[in-house]
Protein backbone atom coordinates (compact mmCIF):
# COMPACT_ATOMS: atom_id res chain seq x y z
CA UNK A 1 0.00 0.00 0.00
CA UNK A 2 1.20 3.02 -1.35
CA UNK A 3 1.16 6.51 -0.16
CA UNK A 4 -1.31 9.06 -2.25
CA UNK A 5 -1.15 12.78 -2.91
CA UNK A 6 -2.76 15.92 -2.76
CA UNK A 7 -2.95 18.05 -5.79
CA UNK A 8 -4.95 21.32 -6.00
CA UNK A 9 -7.56 21.14 -9.29
CA UNK A 10 -6.52 24.12 -12.27
CA UNK A 11 -9.18 22.96 -14.59
CA UNK A 12 -10.37 20.61 -17.60
CA UNK A 13 -9.24 20.43 -21.38
CA UNK A 14 -8.48 17.82 -23.75
CA UNK A 15 -5.30 16.08 -25.45
CA UNK A 16 -5.23 13.80 -28.19
CA UNK A 17 -4.10 10.48 -28.42
CA UNK A 18 -2.18 8.82 -31.03
CA UNK A 19 -5.45 8.02 -32.88
CA UNK A 20 -6.21 11.63 -33.06
CA UNK A 21 -9.40 11.66 -30.35
CA UNK A 22 -9.48 13.77 -28.38
CA UNK A 23 -9.63 12.88 -24.57
CA UNK A 24 -11.23 15.41 -21.90
CA UNK A 25 -8.69 15.78 -19.10
CA UNK A 26 -8.66 17.16 -15.87
CA UNK A 27 -5.60 19.19 -14.67
CA UNK A 28 -4.28 18.54 -11.66
CA UNK A 29 -1.08 20.45 -10.23
CA UNK A 30 1.23 18.93 -7.30
CA UNK A 31 3.22 21.76 -6.23
CA UNK A 32 6.02 21.24 -2.51
CA UNK A 33 4.09 17.84 -1.97
CA UNK A 34 6.17 17.00 1.28
CA UNK A 35 5.96 14.27 4.20
CA UNK A 36 5.59 16.17 7.64
CA UNK A 37 5.13 13.53 10.01
CA UNK A 38 5.29 9.52 10.03
CA UNK A 39 2.77 7.51 11.91
CA UNK A 40 4.31 3.97 13.42
CA UNK A 41 3.20 1.09 15.12
CA UNK A 42 5.30 1.31 18.28
CA UNK A 43 4.26 4.70 18.67
CA UNK A 44 0.28 5.53 16.98
CA UNK A 45 -0.54 1.66 16.76
CA UNK A 46 -0.27 1.99 12.96
CA UNK A 47 2.23 2.57 10.22
CA UNK A 48 1.04 6.10 7.72
CA UNK A 49 2.82 9.39 6.44
CA UNK A 50 1.30 12.38 6.83
CA UNK A 51 1.54 14.88 4.28
CA UNK A 52 1.56 18.58 3.53
CA UNK A 53 1.09 20.65 0.63
CA UNK A 54 0.39 24.68 0.35
CA UNK A 55 2.30 27.41 1.57
CA UNK A 56 0.69 29.07 4.54
CA UNK A 57 1.56 32.61 6.41
CA UNK A 58 3.52 32.04 9.58
CA UNK A 59 1.18 34.49 10.94
CA UNK A 60 -1.75 32.26 10.36
CA UNK A 61 -0.73 29.21 11.73
CA UNK A 62 -1.17 28.30 15.39
CA UNK A 63 1.76 28.22 17.48
CA UNK A 64 1.27 24.28 17.79
CA UNK A 65 1.11 23.87 14.33
CA UNK A 66 4.48 26.03 13.69
CA UNK A 67 6.30 23.50 16.44
CA UNK A 68 5.16 20.58 14.48
CA UNK A 69 6.35 21.94 11.32
CA UNK A 70 9.59 22.82 12.62
CA UNK A 71 10.09 19.28 14.17
CA UNK A 72 10.00 18.14 10.02
CA UNK A 73 11.95 20.92 9.08
CA UNK A 74 9.46 22.17 6.45
CA UNK A 75 7.76 25.19 5.51
CA UNK A 76 4.05 25.63 7.59
CA UNK A 77 1.58 24.04 4.68
CA UNK A 78 -1.79 25.23 3.85
CA UNK A 79 -2.96 21.51 4.02
CA UNK A 80 -2.57 18.07 5.49
CA UNK A 81 -3.65 14.59 4.38
CA UNK A 82 -2.82 10.88 6.24
CA UNK A 83 -2.48 8.30 4.28
CA UNK A 84 -1.82 4.53 5.54
CA UNK A 85 0.88 2.99 3.93
CA UNK A 86 2.57 -0.28 4.35
CA UNK A 87 6.02 -0.62 6.37
CA UNK A 88 8.06 -1.10 3.79
CA UNK A 89 6.71 1.72 1.89
CA UNK A 90 7.32 4.31 4.53
CA UNK A 91 8.88 7.51 3.54
CA UNK A 92 11.27 9.78 5.15
CA UNK A 93 10.17 12.91 6.72
CA UNK A 94 10.72 15.85 4.56
CA UNK A 95 10.71 13.69 1.14
CA UNK A 96 8.96 15.48 -1.64
CA UNK A 97 6.71 13.45 -3.93
CA UNK A 98 6.37 14.50 -7.99
CA UNK A 99 4.08 13.71 -10.46
CA UNK A 100 6.12 10.56 -11.05
CA UNK A 101 4.15 8.90 -8.81
CA UNK A 102 2.17 7.81 -10.84
CA UNK A 103 2.06 5.91 -14.36
CA UNK A 104 0.11 6.45 -17.69
CA UNK A 105 -2.56 4.16 -17.56
CA UNK A 106 -3.10 3.60 -13.88
CA UNK A 107 -6.41 3.59 -12.07
CA UNK A 108 -6.91 5.96 -9.44
CA UNK A 109 -9.44 7.17 -6.73
CA UNK A 110 -9.87 10.69 -6.44
CA UNK A 111 -11.65 12.58 -3.48
CA UNK A 112 -12.28 16.00 -3.34
CA UNK A 113 -15.25 18.37 -2.40
CA UNK A 114 -17.97 18.40 -4.40
CA UNK A 115 -19.50 21.83 -5.94
CA UNK A 116 -21.94 23.80 -3.75
CA UNK A 117 -25.18 24.03 -5.70
CA UNK A 118 -27.41 25.03 -2.48
CA UNK A 119 -31.30 24.82 -2.57
CA UNK A 120 -32.32 22.56 -5.15
CA UNK A 121 -35.47 20.25 -5.74
CA UNK A 122 -35.90 16.84 -6.47
CA UNK A 123 -35.85 17.15 -10.14
CA UNK A 124 -32.07 18.38 -10.04
CA UNK A 125 -30.88 16.70 -6.75
CA UNK A 126 -32.63 13.24 -7.48
CA UNK A 127 -33.34 13.40 -11.13
CA UNK A 128 -36.92 12.61 -10.57
CA UNK A 129 -38.90 13.15 -13.72
CA UNK A 130 -41.84 15.86 -12.42
CA UNK A 131 -45.53 15.96 -12.83
CA UNK A 132 -47.72 15.92 -15.90
CA UNK A 133 -47.54 19.40 -18.22
CA UNK A 134 -51.11 19.50 -18.55
CA UNK A 135 -54.01 17.90 -17.83
CA UNK A 136 -55.26 19.74 -14.72
CA UNK A 137 -51.41 20.44 -13.11
CA UNK A 138 -51.47 23.72 -12.64
CA UNK A 139 -48.38 24.59 -9.99
CA UNK A 140 -46.83 20.69 -9.29
CA UNK A 141 -44.47 20.54 -12.65
CA UNK A 142 -41.64 19.87 -10.88
CA UNK A 143 -42.70 18.83 -7.55
CA UNK A 144 -42.23 15.30 -5.88
CA UNK A 145 -45.62 14.48 -5.35
CA UNK A 146 -46.80 12.20 -2.22
CA UNK A 147 -43.93 11.55 0.45
CA UNK A 148 -45.58 8.47 2.16
CA UNK A 149 -48.75 6.53 2.57
CA UNK A 150 -51.52 6.51 4.83
CA UNK A 151 -52.50 6.23 8.74
CA UNK A 152 -49.82 3.82 8.73
CA UNK A 153 -47.12 4.36 8.79
CA UNK A 154 -48.32 8.00 9.44
CA UNK A 155 -45.13 9.20 9.10
CA UNK A 156 -42.46 10.07 6.64
CA UNK A 157 -39.67 7.64 6.59
CA UNK A 158 -36.01 8.51 6.78
CA UNK A 159 -33.75 9.03 3.64
CA UNK A 160 -36.53 9.99 1.76
CA UNK A 161 -35.87 11.75 -1.84
CA UNK A 162 -36.41 15.27 -1.42
CA UNK A 163 -35.62 18.82 -1.97
CA UNK A 164 -33.08 20.08 -0.08
CA UNK A 165 -29.03 21.13 -0.14
CA UNK A 166 -27.29 19.90 -2.71
CA UNK A 167 -23.25 19.65 -3.53
CA UNK A 168 -20.34 20.72 -0.83
CA UNK A 169 -20.20 17.27 0.24
CA UNK A 170 -17.41 14.70 0.08
CA UNK A 171 -17.09 12.74 -2.82
CA UNK A 172 -14.99 10.08 -3.98
CA UNK A 173 -14.34 9.00 -7.69
CA UNK A 174 -13.04 5.32 -8.15
CA UNK A 175 -11.10 3.69 -11.57
CA UNK A 176 -10.53 7.04 -13.21
CA UNK A 177 -7.53 6.77 -15.41
CA UNK A 178 -3.96 8.60 -15.46
CA UNK A 179 -3.72 9.83 -18.75
CA UNK A 180 -0.18 11.39 -18.56
CA UNK A 181 2.08 13.39 -16.38
CA UNK A 182 4.16 16.49 -16.30
CA UNK A 183 7.22 15.72 -14.31
CA UNK A 184 8.55 19.33 -14.80
CA UNK A 185 5.40 21.19 -14.37
CA UNK A 186 3.77 19.20 -11.47
CA UNK A 187 0.88 17.74 -13.61
CA UNK A 188 -1.10 15.18 -13.77
CA UNK A 189 -3.68 14.70 -16.24
CA UNK A 190 -6.62 12.36 -15.37
CA UNK A 191 -9.42 11.19 -18.13
CA UNK A 192 -12.99 12.74 -17.28
CA UNK A 193 -14.07 15.28 -14.61
CA UNK A 194 -13.22 15.02 -10.78
CA UNK A 195 -14.96 16.33 -8.27
CA UNK A 196 -14.57 20.12 -6.87
CA UNK A 197 -14.22 23.56 -7.83
CA UNK A 198 -11.39 25.41 -9.85
CA UNK A 199 -8.74 25.47 -6.74
CA UNK A 200 -9.83 23.09 -4.47
CA UNK A 201 -7.90 20.44 -2.77
CA UNK A 202 -8.02 17.13 -4.73
CA UNK A 203 -6.72 14.07 -2.84
CA UNK A 204 -5.32 10.82 -5.29
CA UNK A 205 -4.58 7.29 -4.16
CA UNK A 206 -3.75 4.12 -5.76
CA UNK A 207 -7.25 2.48 -6.71
CA UNK A 208 -8.43 -0.13 -4.68
CA UNK A 209 -10.56 -1.89 -7.05
CA UNK A 210 -7.65 -2.02 -9.29
CA UNK A 211 -4.11 -3.82 -9.80
CA UNK A 212 -1.50 -1.12 -9.36
CA UNK A 213 0.97 -1.04 -12.57
CA UNK A 214 4.69 -3.31 -12.18
CA UNK A 215 6.27 0.09 -13.40
CA UNK A 216 4.84 2.19 -10.39
CA UNK A 217 7.49 3.19 -8.35
CA UNK A 218 8.14 2.47 -4.90
CA UNK A 219 7.78 3.32 -2.19
CA UNK A 220 6.86 6.48 -4.22
CA UNK A 221 8.56 9.24 -6.80
CA UNK A 222 10.51 11.77 -3.86
CA UNK A 223 13.02 13.84 -4.16
CA UNK A 224 15.20 13.92 -1.93
CA UNK A 225 14.83 16.28 1.36
CA UNK A 226 16.36 20.09 1.61
CA UNK A 227 17.70 19.44 4.50
CA UNK A 228 19.48 16.13 3.85
CA UNK A 229 21.27 17.93 1.02
CA UNK A 230 21.96 20.97 3.19
CA UNK A 231 23.42 18.46 6.11
CA UNK A 232 25.58 16.92 3.37
CA UNK A 233 27.44 20.31 2.04
CA UNK A 234 28.99 21.26 5.17
CA UNK A 235 30.79 18.01 5.39
CA UNK A 236 32.06 17.82 2.21
CA UNK A 237 33.37 21.78 2.40
CA UNK A 238 34.87 20.74 5.79
CA UNK A 239 36.70 17.90 3.95
CA UNK A 240 38.22 20.14 1.51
Amino acid sequence: MRSGVIAQKVGMTRVYNDAGEHVPVTVLRMENCQVVAQRTHEKNGYTAVQLGVGLAKVKNTSKAMRGHFAAASVEPKSQLAEFRVSEDNMLDIGAEITAEHFVAGQKVDVTGTSVGKGFQGVMKRHNFGGGRATHGNSVSHRSHGSTGQRQDPGKVFKGKKMAGHMGATRVTTQNLEIVSTDVDRGLILIRGAVPGSKGAWIVVRDAVKSAMPDNAPKPAAIRAANKSQASEAPAAEGAE
